[in-house]
């Protein structure tokens, strides 16, 4: 019996043309970082607003189960914060460097509070843990109370990201080429 197997190192290239585009779109954030941003701040207000309407499809759909409101009122709250940062790009780019904040302080404080539980158990890398966390913490204020470079962090490690996953997508490409 015959399988109709296509060989995946046949398309190689593919992840060769997806790498130059995320390279070249990494150098077009880093050398237009202000319409970068106000794209950013929109994709955020899309991403809430997505969000929200999947939270309340999600919440209807499962209200066999308990607490199944909670999920709503989330999901409403996303809703129609999307729809205000939609409706406002300023409001979303004023927004975004905060919420990034918010997230990264809170994940930082989880961070301490983990490293701490380490030390605790005897794990010897706590320190590294605690040190990210800290350094997190620290940035995380400063993104707060100065949404400027907030935002322009934001920017940049889009960029700086986008041109790591052209290289790795690059190198993949090659490699999947020798495999050919």
């Amino acid at each position: 019996m015959s399988q109709n197997y296509t060989n995946p190192y046949k398309y190689w290239y593919l992840p060769l043309i997806t790498g130059i585009i995320f390279i070249i779109s990494g150098i077009y954030i880093f050398r237009t970082p202000l319409a970068s941003y106000l794209t950013l701040s929109m994709i955020f207000a899309a991403i809430f607003f997505v969000t929200g309407i999947m939270e309340v499809v999600n919440a209807f759909s499962n209200r066999h189960y308990p607490n199944w409101g909670w999920s709503l009122a989330g999901g409403i709250v996303d809703l129609i914060l999307g729809i205000m940062l939609i409706s406002s790009p300023a409001l979303s780019a004023t927004i975004l460097p905060l919420y990034v904040g918010i997230t990264i302080l809170f994940r930082s404080i989880m961070g301490i509070g983990s490293s701490l539980a380490l030390k605790k158990v005897g794990i010897k890398s706590w320190g590294t843990v605690m040190i990210f966390s800290i350094l997190g913490l620290l940035f995380a204020i400063l993104m707060i109370v100065n949404p400027v470079f907030g935002g322009l962090t934001i920017v940049y490690y889009t960029a700086i990201s986008f041109i790591m996953i052209g290289v790795f997508q690059i190198m993949l490409a090659f490699g999947l080429k020798k495999l050919k």
